[in-house]
This record gives C-alpha cells, structure tokens and sequence, in this order.
C-alpha cells in the first residue's frame, strides 16, 4: 500500500506530523479520526527510510506480533501503577525486549516522547504494531489521567482477542485438514489408480458403463492436461485473492463467509464477541458513543459486520438510540436486543455489553467443544459419496470382466 504524509490536529490543537501506510487519503482520515485527531493536510510521500539494516537482514528480521504488544500493555500498566516515570520505564522495556523489532519500537517512542510529542501521537507513527483501537483508548488514558487502567484493559482486551482467535483457527484446522486429504487423494487416484484399470477393461475390449466413462475421461484430462488444472487452479487463487483486496470483493468474501454451514456461525459469534468487547473497553474509558462505534467498528476483522456498525454509529448521530440501530444493523440475536435495551433504559449499557461478551464467549466455547461432532456427519457423506462413485465406476465392470473375457468383441 502507499504511504501518505499528514499533518494533523489533536483535541489540545497540537501539530501532529507523521507518515502511514493506507489504501487511499480517505482511509488516512479515517485513522486520524479515530484518534480524535483532525486531519490538516495528506499528501502521497514514500516509505520512510530503513535505518541502515541490509536487504536480507530487513526480510529475515521478526515482525512483532500481537503476543509483544499484549506483554507490553501489560508491562506499562505495572510501571505506570508503580509511579515509575514514563521514559524511565521505556528505556528498562528497550533494553528488556526479546523482541528486536519491538525494542527498535519503544525506542522511536522514547524519541518521540523527547521531541514533546504525546504517547498516542508517537504511537501513531506505527500503525502495523498499533490499530486505530489501542491508539484511540491510549488518547483517553491521557486525557482522563488513566492511563495505567487503561493498559490494563487494553492486555486484558488483547489476551480475549488472541485466545478467540486461537480457538477459532484451532477448531477449523481439523476439517481442512480433511478436506485437503480428500482432495489429494482424489488427484492420486485419478493420475495413478483409475490408468491402470483402464489398461485392464481395455485388454478385454468391455463396453463400460456411463459412470466409468466418466471416471476414465476425467482421469485422462487430468493425466495429459495436469499442467492446465495447476495452472488454472492458481490463476484462480490469485484471481479471488485480488477480487478479496478490492472494497467490493472483502464485504462479498466476508458476508458469504457469515453463511457457511457450521463455520458461518462460529465467525459470526467470535466477531461479535469482540465487537461486545471493544465497544464495553471503549464506553468505560469514556469515550463518546460515535466515537466508540467509530473505532470499534476499525477492530471488526469482518468487512461487512464492520459495515453495519457503520451503520449504527450514523445512525446515532442522527438521533436514534442504540437499540434502534441495532434492530436495524440485523446482525444482533433477540436476547442480544433485549440486554441493549434493558442496558441503554439503564444507562450501564458498558455493563450490559460485557455480559453480552461473555454470553457471546460461551456460545463459541460450546460451539467449538461440539464442531467435531457436527462435522463428522457431512465428513462421512462426502466419503460415502466418493466411494459410491469410486466402486460404481471401477468395481462395477470387474464384476462383469468374467462375462466380458467368454464373449470377447472381434
């Protein structure tokens, strides 16, 4: 993606200047307000520049992952707790970072931080380590002078959002992993197993039924033609993986993804969990509703989920309560709504939210705990259904090779 400079304006009207790499200036915009800042000038501009590091040291060197960013959360909240000064406690993670490219982090931080720049503004200017979330919930620990629990909620955030997301991948990898059997074990039946039986009905001159023409011809195709399948299998690969880079193509991609049988609904609950998350972290911190729809719906990883809390958050600003909007937005079950309302008549909506995270939380626990089981049924018809076709189209006319080899064809 390109990088675009700015020049920008925080709530103290502060000059705030950097680099970020984004889709297009709009998107640029998009993250500087969800930081509550206002964006002054956007210009296109190239990557910064590396910091003296070889080519093959800058693509062997190990990016930093969410885990660094969770302990770092967590580090600050216990030396900001402690009264430890800020660029003292920065300069003891530097030098403590197993992490080489987080330690190069916290030093741009404390550089930053020495140029007169704020923690959210230094923070801002690495936008791969840190999301429009946690720079949004950093600002408001500044503003509000709470910053300690504000770490604390942010690792505590970030612990939840990594497990779900763990558990997610973890369940789903077992019926892959079928799947991609099934499919290499069809390939090799076609390229190695079906050829020899062709050798054999063709030694005894049988007519052979309809399904072991079919078996035989696509085994064919697949044999002389390998080269066309490979090659058409990864045009479309990267076909559908520039479709699912494009706006139109992420919200299809991720709309359809909602509609899988079993997998559809395990998607749907772990976002909506995080989304439950987020938006409770952000209404405790004291973050106005818009605002918090805002940044919540940038920590969606579902473009369309994240589309209707767009939605919702305009239409806030147009008046209408949350529960309206919710109703609205379609993607909320009726006990989800009813807690909404109860929680916005209440006006604990933040406490309401939790516990729709955790009832979110023990559905995809139950769901993942019983995936097998829902799985195993459809795994086994798709098995059947291979094998049928395999035994009606190679076992079948063995049976009749016997009366094939008594009255051979001239």
């Amino acid at each position: 993606m390109p990088f675009f400079a700015y020049k920008a304006r925080d709530t103290r009207g502060q000059l705030l200047q950097g680099i970020l790499e984004a889709a297009d200036t709009g998107a640029v915009a998009d993250q500087l307000m969800g930081t509550g800042a206002t964006p002054v000038e956007i210009t296109p501009t190239r990557a910064p520049a590396g910091d003296g590091q070889g080519l093959w040291a800058r693509l062997t060197e190990k990016k930093v992952t969410p885990l660094d960013v969770q302990l770092f959360s967590r580090q600050m909240y216990t030396l900001l707790k402690s009264g430890v000064p800020i660029m003292r406690g920065l300069a003891g993670l530097q030098e403590s970072a197993i992490s080489p490219a987080f330690g190069k982090v916290i030093g741009d931080l404390r550089e930053s931080l020495d140029a007169g720049r704020e923690l959210s503004a230094a923070m801002r200017r690495h936008p791969a380590v840190f999301n429009n979330f946690y720079l949004s919930m950093v600002r408001v620990g500044e503003m509000t002078g709470r910053l300690d629990e504000v770490m604390l909620r942010l690792f505590d955030h970030l612990e939840f959002d990594r497990d779900m997301r763990g558990r997610v991948k973890s369940a789903l990898r077992y019926p892959m992993f079928v799947v991609i059997a099934m499919v290499i074990a069809m390939f090799i039946v076609n390229m190695f197993v079906i050829p020899q039986f062709v050798k054999v009905f063709e030694s005894f001159h049988a007519e052979l039924p309809l399904m072991t023409r079919i078996l035989v011809a696509t085994s064919n195709f697949t044999v002389h033609y390998w080269y066309v399948l490979l090659g058409a299998a990864v045009a479309a690969g990267l076909a559908l993986r520039g479709w699912v880079r494009t706006e139109e193509g992420r919200l299809r991609w991720d709309q359809w993804k909602l509609r899988i049988p079993i997998a559809g609904k395990i998607i749907h609950k772990a976002t909506m969990a995080r989304f439950a998350r987020s938006f409770a972290l952000s209404s405790k911190s004291g973050v106005p509703i818009v605002q918090a729809l805002t940044v919540v719906s940038q920590t969606v990883d579902n473009a369309y989920l994240s589309q209707q809390v767009d939605r919702m958050r305009d239409g806030v600003e147009r008046g209408e309560s949350i529960l309206r909007t919710s109703v609205t937005a379609g993607i909320f079950t009726p006990i989800v709504l009813q807690m909404i309302a109860v929680g916005e008549e209440s006006g604990s909506l933040d406490d309401l939210m939790d516990e729709i995270a955790q009832m979110y939380e023990r559905e995809v626990d139950y769901e993942l705990k019983t995936l097998a089981a829902q799985i195993e049924p459809i795994l086994i018809a798709f098995l059947g259904v291979m094998v049928l076709i395999l035994a009606l189209g190679i076992f079948l006319p063995m049976w009749n090779l016997g009366q094939a080899a008594l009255h051979p064809k001239a």
